[in-house]
């Protein structure tokens, strides 16, 4: 299994998931998954592959194939937990608490690299060239600033502002005093403001 999920190219970031025929459709994809049948779970992949790569990538940052690798990894644990799923929330949320889960783990496996705790350099770059007087490239610039935020502040900041998780939820996650979450949406925040300015930074990420 973990061979043929591996083998499924992701959707592109902005391209639709395939459309779907209607929650019985989804429904019976969901069962027969979770009885095995590995072409169902390739078809939910195919449907889900892009919304959990999309919160994977915010948490973690889009560098390199990390983010891919994490997605891959989630829907693994997605076909493997899928036989003990109970129905008692939609299958999209139960995923994407999986997704997020997965990302977590790999951020609190970083902490002891320091390597990945800043990218100051890297976000020196944004809004200079591409971004100057175009407002078209804002949401762009936002994308790309998210990514280069210190991975800790960028966490916060996604599971707070995104994901709408409480300080003291987000605090348990990540192993840190609730203080320290607030402290690190407080820099989160000042930072985008100050590479993207007050007008391009309204506090929600598209």
């Amino acid at each position: 299994m973990l061979n043929a999920v591996a083998d499924i190219p992701l959707p592109a970031n902005n391209a639709p998931a395939p459309c779907s025929t209607g929650a019985d459709a989804e429904l019976a994809l969901i069962r027969a998954a979770g009885s095995g049948d590995v072409t169902a779970f390739e078809s939910l992949y195919r449907r889900h592959a892009a919304r959990v790569h999309g919160v994977i990538g915010r948490l973690v940052g889009h560098h390199g194939t990390r983010a891919e690798d994490l997605t891959q990894e989630a829907f693994v644990k997605a076909w493997q937990a899928l036989p003990d799923f109970r129905f008692e929330s939609a299958f999209s949320t139960w995923l994407h608490r999986l997704a997020v889960n997965t990302a977590l783990m790999d951020l609190r496996s970083q902490r002891s690299r320091p390597q990945h705790e800043g990218d100051d350099d890297a976000f020196d770059m944004l809004g200079q060239a591409d971004s100057a007087g175009h407002v078209t490239a804002i949401s762009m610039d936002l994308e790309r600033a998210v990514a280069s935020l210190p991975p800790r502040a960028r966490a916060v900041l996604v599971l707070y502002d995104v994901e709408g998780w409480k300080h003291e939820e987000i605090a348990a996650e990540l192993g840190m005093a609730v203080g320290s979450s607030k402290a690190q949406l407080h820099r989160a925040r000042h930072l985008l403001r100050e590479r993207l300015g007050e007008s391009a930074w309204s506090g929600d990420i598209p």
